[in-house]
């Protein structure tokens, strides 16, 4: 989901009121509500170019959001129309669109707005807002010539993902990036762990509006940080019981995430992958590879179309970016400390999405552009590579084992040895040293920092091989087979893909307070509740000290460990403020846990435990 601070910061500067600016000079700007089937209007602002004509027609461009169109008012223009300057500079008619119950739009809000039968032409769910728009679009708007395009970024990926099974055949072409595809793996949650890092994005998403808002609404129910130090708030808050009922008893999202512990009808009935089906359009899916946020969301929703849609001409982007990085460049590319070239995010926008949208929208959208079908960054040798399909057919599978010397080998030590930690919530292993990430909305540099802090703590079994003789390139899927055993009747299971730096890495000047040396750059990570092991619906006790399979499925990656380099796998249980505490006694509800259900386990890792690669030969 967008970084919300973030994003209302370029709600007001980059795409905020102005006296005069280019898009002034060069576009009208036009309000209007458009009726929708069940007689719903949504409030949507068109900007059309001045020099539109007959002879000179222009396609459209749609971005349906729930954070706002602003500035509000025919006479206030904004100053970017798309955070693309090369799609900006060739013109488009540019709309942007407030989704029901959320702004200047009519009718309710749900999150995650269900898919619906459509057994009437009354019912509505978000393919049919999208259709809807689209309609009234080219049939209103002067001299556009037929052809409509959409984008969006995090929950408005969502709208252009949903949007593309309304099947209107003027929409030609729809690029969902960082898209989320269901609640239950993004953003609140992860495998049904509930992101604590998400406390306090709750009254964005959780309090209705009474009527139409130019402004935020729900800005008075925001959390404001305390100190500089973001670690605080949640170490003071006491359990998530107590959190919740101090700032959100009012809170509708908040009380469903309560009342749904576990992957229900109203989880399910959220989830937009089984709907993907039949797409007959462009789609070009982007995503980031350190986006903390939305990161299962592309990969899904590329390889379901993939697998649902054989008419759709379908792309994936992945660039070494954290939740939205592409819209905007600042030079020297940065994830956290590392470095990965210059003016990455230009070089998408100019050569991968200006041309996706230029041909489907301006050249013959029935003929496939040329562009690969996967456009992926090397996170580790830093540089794009081109697949003909992802994960790549030439990858093979290969297995290391977690052996109780903590070794991560191709050989297996005797299945019955184990590494052991006591995993104590009232003393957690920090998801991060970034204190100050902790005060946003949702921290996003953890996802490549260092991690030599948890690595020394005893609470942290870590499993590293020797040092890299020849470059190995990860490049796909990644399962973790997990063999425990714990004290306690439940634990949660946190895996972390670790590439450990050579102990002489040289130093970066332009961060002169980090050492290089001996990095442990975090890769990937996942967790995965031992209660949901086999099933999201209906969860399981663990079985004191009984040898248990739990399985963690960590998202995709292409990354080089290079000559020289170690690979690491870290097992810990704990992963505190990203997510929440586990108390590790096994409740039917554990968003209602006391102070008093919280206990200490005992956590074994046999040697049996693997974890599964696709290796790029």
């Amino acid at each position: 989901m967008k970084r919300l601070l973030l994003f209302f910061c370029l709600i007001t500067v980059t795409f905020g009121v102005s006296q005069t600016n280019a898009v002034q000079d060069n576009y009208t700007k036009k309000e209007v509500y458009i009726p929708m089937r069940d007689g719903t209007k949504l409030f949507t602002i068109i900007y059309t170019p001045k020099d539109i004509s007959k002879t000179n027609k222009y396609p459209i461009i749609l971005n349906r959001t729930c954070y706002s169109i602003a500035p509000y008012g025919e006479t206030n223009f904004k100053k970017r129309l798309n955070p693309n300057k090369f799609i900006e500079k060739e013109k488009y008619i540019f709309v942007f669109q407030d989704v029901r119950g959320r702004y200047m739009s009519e009718g309710t809000f749900t999150n995650m707005t269900p898919q619906v039968d459509h057994k009437t032409k009354k019912d509505v769910d978000e393919s049919t807002d999208t259709y809807d728009t689209v309609d009234w679009l080219v049939k209103n708007i002067t001299f556009n010539n037929g052809k409509v395009g959409q984008y969006g970024t995090s929950y408005p990926g969502f709208y252009t993902a949903v949007g593309t099974l309304s099947t209107h055949p003027a929409l030609v072409a729809s690029s969902p990036q960082a898209p989320i595809s269901d609640f239950w793996y993004d953003d609140f949650h992860h495998n049904g762990a509930f992101l604590m890092s998400y406390f306090k994005t709750f009254p964005v998403f959780g309090v209705a509006k009474t009527k139409p808002e130019k402004n935020a609404w729900f800005a008075d129910k925001m959390i404001k940080p305390a100190s500089e130090d973001g670690y605080l708030f949640y170490k003071n808050m006491g359990t998530l019981k107590d959190g919740v009922d101090q700032y959100y008893k009012d809170n509708f999202f908040m009380q469903e995430v309560v009342n749904h512990p576990n992957y229900d009808d109203y989880w399910q009935k959220r989830n937009l992958i089984p709907h993907l089906k039949n797409i007959n359009q462009a789609v070009m899916t982007v995503g980031g590879w350190f986006d903390a946020e939305d990161l299962r969301g592309p990969l899904e929703i590329y390889k379901t179309i993939e697998k649902t849609s054989p008419k759709a001409k379908n792309t994936i982007v992945m660039g070494p970016f954290s939740h939205g990085g592409w819209n905007y460049d600042s030079g020297k590319h940065y994830h956290n400390d590392i470095y990965f070239g210059d003016s990455i995010a230009t070089f998408y926008q100019k050569n991968i999405e200006q041309p996706f949208f230029h041909h489907y929208l301006k050249e013959d959208s029935k003929i496939a552009a040329k562009l690969p079908e996967a456009y992926m960054f090397d996170t580790g040798k830093k540089e794009w590579a081109t697949f003909e399909n992802w994960p790549p057919k030439q990858a093979q599978k290969q297995t290391f084992y977690l052996n109780s010397s903590g070794t991560l080998a191709a050989t297996r030590e005797n299945p019955k040895t184990f590494s052991f930690y006591i995993s104590d919530p009232a003393k957690p292993v920090l998801s991060s040293e970034n204190y100050r990430d902790m005060n946003g909305f949702t921290p996003r540099n953890y996802m490549s920092e260092d991690q030599r802090f948890a690595s020394y703590r005893p609470d942290v079994a870590t499993f590293t091989t020797e040092v890299l003789e020849n470059d190995l390139t990860l490049a796909g899927e990644i399962l973790t087979k997990l063999m425990v055993t714990s004290s306690s009747t439940d634990a949660d299971f946190i895996v972390k893909l670790i590439d450990v730096y050579p102990a002489d890495e040289k130093s970066n000047p332009d961060k002169p307070n980090v050492v290089f040396a001996n990095y442990h750059q975090m890769v990937r990570s996942e967790i995965m509740p031992a209660r949901f092991r086999n099933s999201f619906e209906k969860p399981e006790p663990l079985i004191p000290n009984k040898n248990t399979a739990v399985n963690v499925k960590l998202q995709d990656v292409f990354h080089t460990f290079k000559k020289g380099h170690k690979i690491q796998i870290q097992v810990q249980s704990t992963w505190f403020p990203l997510m929440a505490l586990n108390p590790q006694k096994f409740l039917e509800n554990p968003y209602l846990a006391t102070k008093a259900d919280y206990e200490k386990a005992e956590i074994r890792i046999f040697s049996a435990s693997t974890i599964e690669f696709d290796v790029l030969k």
